[in-house]
């Protein structure tokens, strides 16, 4: 997919409110692994406000659930009525409903009050295999789905829903998210916990152009542990909060998925129970492991790097064949950019705490006006070029600008690695293809390869990795949130820079 300025591949991104209400619409798990209490302590660990209409109770513990009663409805009815009657909702979660009449009432109220947001977890059958939702319900269940934003079945769910056989595989579930994101008109999550191996993806589906295409696919790796308790109400509710925050599925997912990745990998540190204990959901009030938040930011940068190698002037950078004209705008739009970044790694070095980073981002912000400025004067000195700035380079320094105004020094690192890691990943990949390729002496652009495969700039690029891992460790959650918004925005920034020359020319 070739992307331009229009493209979904990288929208703005939008902070709605900083703090979402949100309303569970579930069943009570009294030992606080699931339900009600597992969704309430994932909308404050995303920092939203958590509200509660409870549909059933439970007794249940971690080995598994002993009885369930559900409530008159007209006492949910009073619920959610009093509740909305005096709150103003910026997303809704629901979870397990627990009969026909259950559903009708909730049915009736989302046709009435309109939440902006609304995430479904059709909790049909826990993980211990005991069943939530009566037979008879599961036709009212069906006619629920099309009211759902977001829709987050297990396989065994997703399978109980389109009245199929469970997946064998990960190819399979994805048919079946097709087909029911197709049939219900939303986006579905397809997860795929309960397959066999080392990798647990998730994919967001939808087949109605809401997303940057069909399947979203995000990869994982699987945690082995026995406490995953309540993974599927933590998960949605943590979506739905987050999505009340940046209007973008994609976006939510990519920074839910890594806090969930360590929720279970914390989950064994809480002891609790003696079955399938429950995730550690505040895991990151314990501080950061030296890596993750380098590791999560990875996982943000990925769908870029998909997204700068299909562009034809990475294709074509890499075979040679580029049009100059093409170049020369990018590198003097480059040249123009480098002007104004080298004054945002400049209030870096100022902001730094320590004199390592001190001298690195001071070093970086000259280098960038002497030695990669070079390569700019001896290329353009003798073609006619326009000195213009381009709007992707405006709008990109201007970002640049606005996160070191900020003040935060691990919030303008944030906003300046995307530069230093992508440019390294692309630049080593296009290097490769040309040695590989025989190094061809007439290729015109070696140049540029050999620049930006450096070991230098590897080095370098290393050394702002773990400057930023090591700011985001000493950071505020509300700052890590901060720094996560301005990575993940100069990382679209900088495939729409790789694909302005196409558009401007």
């Amino acid at each position: 997919m070739t992307a331009s300025l229009s493209s979904p591949v990288y929208p703005l991104v939008t902070s709605s409110r900083a703090t979402p209400r949100v309303l569970s619409i579930a069943g009570s798990d009294p030992s606080g692994g699931a339900g009600i209490q597992a969704d309430l302590k994932s909308i404050a660990a995303h920092g939203g406000y958590g509200m509660a209409a409870i549909t059933a109770l439970t007794a249940q513990n971690t080995m598994g659930v002993h009885a369930v009663h559900v409530p008159p409805v007209e006492f949910l009815r009073q619920q959610l009525d009093a509740i909305s009657s005096d709150i103003d909702i910026d997303a809704v979660k629901i979870g397990m409903l627990g009969d026909a009449a259950v559903i009708d009432e909730v049915r009736r109220w989302l046709e009435e009050v309109r939440p902006a947001v609304v995430v479904l977890d059709p909790v049909m059958v826990a993980t211990s295999g005991d069943r939530l939702l009566r037979e008879s319900a599961e036709k009212a269940l069906r006619s629920l789905l099309p009211l759902a934003d977001l829709i987050t079945p297990n396989l065994p769910e997703l399978a109980m829903l389109l009245g199929e056989p469970e997946a064998p595989d990960w190819s399979s579930a994805l048919d079946q998210g097709k087909r029911l994101a197709a049939e219900c008109g939303n986006t579905v999550l397809v997860k795929g916990g309960h397959l066999a191996g080392s990798e647990c993806p998730d994919a967001l589906v939808n087949t109605s152009g809401l997303l940057r295409r069909d399947v979203v696919e995000i990869a994982g790796p699987r945690v082995e542990t026995q406490n995953s308790h309540g993974t599927g109400c933590s998960l949605s509710s943590a979506l739905a909060t987050v999505q009340a925050r940046t209007g973008d599925w994609e976006a939510s997912l990519r920074e839910v998925k890594p806090w969930l990745l360590q929720a279970l990998m914390s989950s064994d540190a809480l002891e609790v129970g003696q079955g399938s204990g429950p995730v550690h959901h505040f895991h990151h009030q314990q501080g950061l492991k030296p890596g993750a938040f380098a590791a999560a930011l990875w996982n943000h940068a990925t769908p870029e790097l998909e997204a700068i190698y299909s562009l034809r002037f990475i294709q074509e950078l890499q075979s040679g064949s580029l049009p100059e004209p093409w170049f020369n705008y990018y590198l003097a739009q480059d040249a123009i950019y480098l002007n104004g970044y080298s004054r945002v790694l400049a209030r870096a070095g100022a902001l730094a705490p320590t004199e390592e980073e001190q001298l690195f981002w001071a070093k970086a912000s000259q280098q960038c006006l002497e030695v990669e400025s070079e390569l700019h004067r001896n290329w353009l000195g003798s073609r006619e070029t326009s000195t213009v700035t381009g709007p992707v380079t405006k709008s990109y320094v201007d970002h640049l600008l606005a996160s070191s105004a900020s003040g935060s020094y691990a919030v303008v690192l944030a906003a300046i690695l995307p530069c230093y890691w992508l440019y390294a990943e692309v630049g080593q990949q296009l290097h490769t293809a040309y040695v590989d390729a025989g190094a061809p002496a007439d290729h015109a652009y070696a140049d540029w390869l050999r620049t930006y495969s450096d070991e230098d700039f590897a080095e370098a690029t290393r050394k702002a990795i773990n400057f930023t891992d090591s700011a985001a460790v000493g950071a505020s959650d509300g700052e890590r949130d901060a720094m996560v918004e301005a990575f993940v925005q100069s990382c679209r920034y900088e495939t729409a820079f790789f694909d302005a020359p196409r558009l401007f020319a």
